[in-house]
């Protein structure tokens, strides 16, 4: 199918990107695309998932991991500055919604096919004469987020890509999307962050600036910041519309606020699918990715109801929560799906290329109190900015339609004698389904944590554990057996050898396996015993002076490692070594110890617990690191065993180390 893609990929870009990049900037009126070419290597589907709960019955839902690392040309010309420049390689990752619906008795089956982004697919661009378009006055700011920000506004929550399959009576209800519902977040407090600002060249640890930042889908939510505190207390309230609570997650993020770069001071991601469930969670959670830290989340789920009936029960209970933070809370929400106007006028001054423009365009409102407020819309010229007409419609007369809903031609004012708008428009009341409040912690699932599992297993196997299993669609897992590595005579030298590295796998042989790198310089963390590789060089000769070293002088390792890209994680299944050099007399007390490079900061560092007494450790414990599949390509795996002893500084050593190449990882996509 892939050339069929390009085929559709090359007229969206010259039919739909082309001209929404020359509207965003006067200087790039001239911008066209002289070159597309997608290249060979197809956007490949890396995991599907297929929702079985809490789905109509009238449609199907499935997830698609995509992935895209194409060795794409396309050039791109500003005619009047003379500018020409390209994308020389395009990197895309995300999950791909797919609904079909409404589902049909007869032939084809399908109404019509949705298509969107949960949340901003990821993004990376290698462009060729960037600076000449830099050099254009006014386009400083441009980046990848320009292109980014015109998918956002086709392909990602609330915008949607849909593809009618019968007549247009059937498609109607899709091209009037209603959220699922409502999701109002009480950021309270948090407790016990830890503190960034450093004073006397950090002897002197002092407190953090807070400020958190909340994401659903597309919304974007960043509360104040409070100065000199450890102990936030924000008391801020944010409502987010939620169009699919399947697979949609609310994302927060806590920095210290600082002049140059903020610090990250901790992270949340909990599952919606879950709150719905419960409807209202009121918890501390603990912070995930650091050291210390919690946060305190009221978390309400409002359904919407076509219940006028319902609305003086709701704005009672607005206004009996008299606390600062629910100042202006909403009580409804209002749906406008604008389809048309008919017979604008025609000014003896300008020429309107058209007078019946057809918009199809879907618009969401939150509502203080439809009893009060009003919908205003104002049609305008766009390249002129003058006035065609305008009309205002009180929200109180949507309380007495049928369901709340009404679909009709309004006259506009200040327009011509005939001239109309057609609107849709629906008034839902937001309200908890059950109010149902429980001071038991509930189970809303937040992240696990990167903290390690105790062992389950006695042997060496290739199975994943249970923690691993993706409650998203998640990359194919690849689980290998890495060679502990030494160099001839001289370990860890800064020379590597040349010579391939040996690897050994336990799974079966239609899974590929990871390539790794050579051995490389001791960093930082190898060296906190300047004498740990020269212990390691005199143990290699030890062995070598008896018997042979064998195929794998210092052992294995196996590692299972995948990247989910609807969570921006790598996670890291460390499941056991075998056949490693006893640091004692006749046995080592392993364990492992992992970083992501090149971060060797603290924080970065993973570790494993410690086996007593044995050459063949089973751990099955699973770590997590942040990283994106934009940055995978530039991150790689350092993974060392180490002997651990009771007492600090003794019996302590290197008993090995392999370094794991990430970017084998998008070779295997």
């Amino acid at each position: 199918m892939w050339p069929y893609i390009c085929q559709f990929v090359e007229k969206l870009f010259r039919e739909t990107i082309e001209p929404a990049v020359k509207e965003t900037h006067a200087h790039l009126s001239t911008f066209c695309f002289t070159k597309i070419d997608m290249g060979d290597k197809p956007l490949r589907i890396n995991g599907v998932k297929v929702y079985t709960e809490n789905v109509d019955k009238r449609q199907i839902i499935m997830d698609l991991q995509i992935s895209f690392v194409g060795n794409t040309e396309i050039d791109v010309d500003i005619k009047r500055y003379y500018c020409k420049a390209g994308i020389k390689s395009i990197q895309i990752h995300g999950v791909l919604r797919v609904v079909m619906e409404p589902l049909l008795g007869e032939m084809p089956l399908i109404g019509a096919l949705s298509l969107f982004f949960l949340k901003k697919p990821l993004l990376d661009i290698n462009w060729a004469g960037l600076t000449n378009i830099l050099d254009i006055p006014g386009l400083h700011g441009f980046s990848d987020s320009l292109i980014q920000d015109i998918i956002c506004s086709y392909l990602v929550l609330p915008n949607r890509v849909t593809v009618p399959l019968v007549s247009e009576m059937e498609l109607a209800k899709l091209r009037f999307p209603v959220p699922k519902g409502v999701l109002r977040i009480h950021f309270l407090e948090a407790q016990d962050l830890e503190g960034k600002d450093k004073f006397l060249g950090g002897l002197i640890m002092g407190k953090s600036d807070p400020y958190g930042v909340l994401q659903i889908g597309n919304q974007l939510f960043q509360s104040k910041t409070v100065k000199q505190t450890l102990n936030p207390k924000w008391n801020e309230v944010y409502e987010a519309l939620v169009y699919e609570h399947s697979g949609e997650h609310l994302e927060i993020e806590l920095f210290d606020e600082d002049p140059d770069k903020d610090d990250f001071l901790g992270s949340l991601m909990i599952d919606l699918t879950e709150l719905h469930k419960h409807q209202r969670v009121d918890e501390w959670f603990e912070l995930e990715e650091a050291p210390t830290g919690k946060l305190h989340l009221k978390l309400e789920w409002l359904s919407l109801f076509s219940s006028p009936e319902k609305l003086d029960q709701v704005l009672r209970s607005v206004r009996a929560d008299r606390s600062l933070a629910n100042e202006g809370l909403s009580s409804a929400l209002l749906v406008v799906y604008l389809d048309s106007a008919k017979n604008l006028p025609v000014r003896s001054d300008v020429r309107y290329k058209t007078k019946e423009p057809l918009w199809e365009d879907c618009f969401s409102f939150l509502v203080h109190n439809p009893n009060r407020q009003e919908l205003e819309v104002e049609v305008k010229d766009g390249k002129h900015k003058s006035t065609l007409g305008n009309l205002t419609v009180p929200l109180s007369s949507l309380l007495s339609e049928e369901d709340m809903t009404l679909t009709q031609c309004f006259p506009l004012k200040n327009s011509g004698p005939s001239s109309t708008v057609k609107l849709k428009m629906a008034l839902r009341i937001l309200s908890l389904e059950k109010n149902v409040f429980s001071d038991l912690p509930s189970a809303v699932q937040v992240r696990k944590s990167s903290l390690p599992q105790p062992a389950t297993a006695s042997s060496l196997r290739p199975s994943v554990s249970d923690s691993l299993l993706p409650t998203t669609p998640q990359h194919p897992t690849k689980s290998s057996t890495f060679t502990l590595h030494h160099e001839d005579g001289e370990p860890y030298s800064a020379s590597p050898c040349c010579s391939t590295s040996n690897l050994s796998t336990c799974i079966s042989g239609s899974q590929k396996l990871l390539r790794h790198k050579e051995s490389t310089p001791s960093l930082a963390s190898d060296i906190s015993l300047p004498i740990a590789t020269l212990e390691l060089q005199q143990r290699l000769r030890q062995l070598q002076n008896g018997s042979g070293l064998g195929q794998f002088p210092l052992g294995e390792v196996q590692l299972t490692v995948r990247h989910s890209s609807q969570r921006n994680k790598l996670i890291v299944v460390v499941h056991a070594c075998r056949n490693l050099i006893a640091f004692t007399k006749d046995s080592s007390d392993p364990f492992i110890r992992l970083y992501l490079l090149p971060d060797k900061s603290r924080t970065g560092r993973r570790r494993t617990s410690t086996m007593k007494k044995t050459l063949n450790p089973v751990y099955d414990q699973t770590f997590e690191f942040s990283v994106s599949m934009v940055e995978l390509h530039r991150r790689t795996l350092d993974v060392a065993v180490k002997n651990g002893g009771s007492i600090p500084f003794k019996h302590k050593g290197l008993l090995g180390k392999v370094l794991v190449d990430l970017n084998a990882l998008l070779s295997l996509l």
